[in-house]
């Protein structure tokens, strides 16, 4: 075998050639980037891509990136042959979901209700239409199926093909047989690709490894914690009457996926508890291998799924497959620029999804590297989104246990993953804990959701779309707040401590709002990229000339802590990530400023501490930073506390609070009392795809600040334009009975106008209530739009009335915050 050469130079270099690094390559070179080099250390789709099922299916997400991905790689696949010359083995033959319960039924029913919003064909048919459509299914339990008719499933080796020739055709080269053996950076940033036969000199590279991206990763310090676990699928000799134009059809309650294969059935598995692969880490030498399957595990899960289609139990086993698949903590892919080194892109941990959003996720990444920017949302897919320790081995074993089986499990809105659980404790947990604090996980730390009470047992009961057992208790925290005091632990957010001469001016320029004004203040404000989208929303508070005090959500935390370490280089400006070192402890209400004027001395009259006012007070042996601001939309302070004095903080103020009737709550009461205010949450209700204006957030940005901010440029082009036409609204359903979760289609006049993000209980104000996206069009978005029209929301394909609203519904002018 000839010694393969390797050019010197590329701008881009793309590890790991799968559906995913060729999809990249593809949609580079048809940007305009010819200067592509794609390394395969073996051959092209080795990995996963070879074994995978080659479903494409556009139905089953409530995340707008993700269907829109799926359409976008569905539509491509249909015509690369015909660009190309070289068949993707696209089919549409159909895709059958089924709901054999009536958890299951809601769930798709709100499922469907969303992708027929995003232009998925949708169809709800009955048992007898699904028997029709796939006659050796057993029906007698299903309720409904949904059939969108123009899915169905690829070859995936002739998908990656065709990808691959359409890159090489546009210039691209893709080099088999070329491992690469690590990244080589300077200052921080991308500079090459070593490989055996040279080094590849670039500006930008992509991490598609597939199940080895973690590895390749670590060796360059960047964090990519996705695991291989065992996945299967069954091959059956030929079973009389199965044709290859039956429709793809899925059952998760059973487990199972079944489509015609060589004339029988393939069924394809995901168990609810499955088994990880290889934690100690890939073998470099595992390309087209397969594992061993555990035929003594997986036979109760492959009876289940085999009862769908009975014959199947009857017929001959060709092959039991096992073969690796790489999974994430929480299930959606990694994809972004790395926060650990810039120019250090990631698209891998695809969850099973990487053929049918492998187009999507290509195109993604390739306008990010062009544009800078990626043109779609990708708050819940970042790769900086996840931290370090849930790399470590023992996170993966016990995490991944987990993952593979929550494809199919039912995506309950209250659901919380169960593994891998107390990574992270809150200083005060076990105070929380004795008062029957229900915990679930929050960025890996054990957040309190709601209580139970001091001597009960936290049991949330069944999981269900409905009213839970615990829907009194997080009334009563809700009304507590509004009508007297809370305490509230929020010590999972994310701190940093900020410094240095140039702290305040360069603060200054990547927030919209000017936050280097009077020292002793809080200010909100937004970070914007150029293009004047939101990249972050949080608060900085002003110490003093030289030092600050910055807090974002725990979502945010890395993406946050990237930025600032990016916008500070070669300045003398320093952030300190100090999220572990202080408690959030907050105290809210009508009530809170007399509980907490119980442990002070400092003057707390609306006079001396005014709203916005910052200020270190003494609370027993302790200095504590008081903060008078609220997320709840009632009088309140943050506390930020030393960690090794929480607990005394805590205490003080519990004793303090016992005589008011001070409630604990916990973030049910937080989700619900920040939506009736219509308060946002970045990376849920707004995102990277919205101008700061189109978020309603125009009263943050200081457009006439000296030395202006990073994006005000995008913005005054945005108020030029005139009239928003689109904008985030506040939705509000009269009927008092049915709930918003998320990716509930809105309607205004009979037409459908967008979909609401994310979504509450308005306890106080009888109702479901959400924000959402509106789209009027070519008309003004204005009080007259909104008057003008008929306002509903469709939950679960049932339309109702509601109220849309441009003000916050609860306290429009402020008067409870500012008492």
């Amino acid at each position: 075998m000839s010694t393969p050469i390797v050019p010197s130079h590329a701008r881009v270099v793309i590890i790991g050639g799968g559906v995913i690094g060729s999809s990249v390559a593809y949609h580079l070179a048809h940007l305009g980037v010819k200067d592509v080099v794609l390394l395969e250390r073996d051959k092209l789709t080795s990995g996963t891509t070879w074994h995978s099922a080659g479903l494409m299916v556009t139905f089953g997400s409530t995340s707008e990136t993700s269907t829109e991905m799926r359409k976008y790689t569905r539509e491509l696949y249909a015509r690369l042959e015909a660009e190309t010359g070289q068949a993707t083995g696209f089919k549409p033959v159909g895709f059958i979901e089924v709901a054999a319960d009536q958890d299951r039924l809601e769930e798709y029913r709100r499922v469907a209700a969303f992708n027929r919003l995003c232009g998925v064909d949708v169809e709800e048919i009955g048992p007898d239409d699904v028997k029709r459509l796939f006659p050796i299914a057993r029906v007698d339990d299903i309720l409904v199926g949904f059939y969108v008719k123009g899915d169905g499933r690829v070859d995936p080796v002739d998908v990656t093909m065709a990808l691959a020739k359409g890159a090489r055709m546009q210039g691209a080269t893709l080099l088999e047989g070329v491992p690469a053996l690590g990244v080589v950076t300077k200052n921080g940033a991308v500079t090459g690709v070593d490989t055996p036969f040279g080094t590849i000199a670039c500006e930008v590279v992509v991490n598609c490894a597939g199940m080895w991206a973690r590895q390749l990763a670590a060796k360059s310090g960047i964090n990519v914690p996705l695991q291989a676990a065992e996945h299967y699928y069954l091959i059956t000799e030929r079973i009389e009457g199965v044709d290859r134009s039956w429709p793809v059809l899925e059952d998760p309650g059973s487990y199972g996926y079944f489509r015609e294969e060589g004339g029988g059935l393939m069924i394809g598995m995901f168990e609810p508890v499955c088994a990880p692969w290889k934690i100690e880490g890939i073998p470099q030498d595992f390309s087209f291998g397969e594992i061993p399957p555990d035929w003594e595990r997986m036979t109760p899960y492959l009876e289940k799924a085999m009862a769908r289609v009975p014959i199947s139990l009857e017929a001959g086993i060709k092959k039991f497959f096992c073969g690796p698949e790489s999974f994430t903590p929480d299930l959606k892919p990694l994809v972004g620029e790395s926060a650990e080194v810039k120019n250090y892109f990631v698209a891998a941990g695809l969850n099973s999804i990487g053929i049918l959003t492998g187009g999507g996720i290509g195109r993604v990444v390739a306008h990010w590297i062009v544009d800078g920017q990626p043109g779609v949302d990708v708050t819940a897919m970042h790769a900086d989104r996840l931290h370090p320790f849930q790399s470590n081995p023992e996170y993966r074993r016990t995490r991944t246990v987990e993952s593979l089986g929550m494809v199919y499990q039912c995506h309950y809105p209250t659901k919380s993953m169960s593994t891998a659980r107390d990574a992270k404790r809150s200083p005060i947990h076990e105070r929380l804990a004795a008062v029957g604090a229900y915990f679930k996980d929050v960025s890996g730390w054990e957040g309190a959701d709601w209580f139970a009470g001091r001597g009960e047992i936290a049991d949330p009961g069944p999981l269900s779309f409905g009213r839970m057992t615990w829907w009194p208790n997080w009334q009563a925290e809700h009304r507590a707040t509004r009508e007297g005091v809370i305490l509230m632990d929020m010590s999972f957010m994310a701190k940093f401590h900020v410094e240095g001469r140039d702290a305040g001016r360069l603060l200054n320029w990547i927030s919209a709002n000017n936050v280097d004004g009077e020292a002793g203040r809080i200010t909100y404000t937004q970070w914007l990229n150029e293009k004047g989208t939101l990249e972050a929303d949080l608060t900085v508070t002003k110490l003093d000339d030289e030092r600050f005090f910055v807090v974002a959500s725990d979502t945010a935390h890395r993406h946050v802590a990237t930025h600032l370490k990016r916008a500070f280089a070669g300045a003398h400006a320093f952030a300190c990530d100090v999220t572990s070192g202080y408690a959030q402890i907050n105290v809210q209400g009508p009530r809170s400023r007399e509980v907490l004027q119980a442990v002070t001395d400092a003057d707390l009259s609306n006079e001396a501490f005014p709203f916005r006012t910052a200020r270190e007070i003494a609370v027993g042996f302790a200095r504590v930073l008081c903060v008078r601001i609220t997320y709840l939309g009632e009088l309140g302070y943050e506390l930020y506390v030393p960690s090794e004095q929480a607990l005394h903080v805590h205490d003080r103020l519990v004793a303090a609070g016992a005589p008011l009737g001070m409630r604990y709550a916990g973030l049910k009461a937080l989700a619900s009392l920040r939506m009736e205010k219509g308060y946002r949450d970045y990376g849920h209700d707004i995102d990277n795809t919205d101008s700061v204006l189109e978020a309603g957030l125009g009263f943050a940005v200081d457009l006439k600040k000296p030395g202006g901010f990073l994006g005000k440029d995008a913005v005054l082009a945005k108020k030029a334009e005139g009239p928003l036409r689109r904008r985030l609204l506040q939705i509000l359903v009269k009927d008092p009975a049915p709930l918003l979760h998320h990716a509930e289609p809105v309607w205004r006049s009979g037409k459908p106008v967008g979909y609401v993000r994310a979504a509450s209980y308005g306890h106080t104000l009888c109702g479901a209530v959400g924000l959402a996206m509106i789209d009027a069009g070519d008309i003004a978005l204005d009080a007259a739009y909104l008057d003008s029209g008929a306002w509903e929301v469709d939950i679960a394909g049932k339309r109702y009335p509601a109220v849309a609203s441009l003000r916050p519904l609860y306290d429009p002018d402020m008067t409870k915050i500012k008492a």
